[in-house]
């Protein structure tokens, strides 16, 4: 991992404000990006890892990151998605606008924080057209 610590603006799908179902949030495959995730296998259909997440408050969580690759198999998905989140983002009552800070403790731990929409301090942060940001 090149990436010690990104950050995603969330959207309204995301939180699932829109009302849509989505499996997780779409990583977009910019390797700055990417970096920050643990290699995944990419000879084998849709290969996954477990992300061992701690909040701010100590509580742990398990987030999933899935290459949906079947594009390579014959299907019609090739994309980088992190699932599990939706726990996270209803305990947290999060909304569109809101960010979502990572970073690696160790070889084995994320640190996961956010920043709510209200509490950011305006013109500090560069917005990204795709949301996501290294940090």
């Amino acid at each position: 991992m090149e990436s010690d610590s990104i950050q995603k603006i969330l959207t309204a799908n995301d939180t699932g404000e829109t009302g849509g179902h989505q499996a997780g949030i779409c990583i977009p495959k910019n390797e700055s990006i990417l970096s920050f995730f643990p290699k995944l296998n990419k000879n084998i259909k849709n290969p996954r890892c477990i992300i061992d997440i701690i909040d701010e408050s100590g509580k742990e969580w398990v987030f999933h990151f899935i290459y949906y690759n079947s594009k390579l198999f014959g299907g019609t998905r090739n994309e980088y998605r992190l699932t599990g989140m939706t726990p996270y983002i209803k305990e947290y009552s999060l909304r569109a606008g809101d960010v979502v800070e990572m970073y690696w403790l160790d070889k084995h731990k994320v640190q996961i924080k956010t920043i709510k929409k209200d509490k950011q301090i305006q013109g500090k942060t560069i917005k990204l057209s795709s949301f996501w940001k290294v940090i």
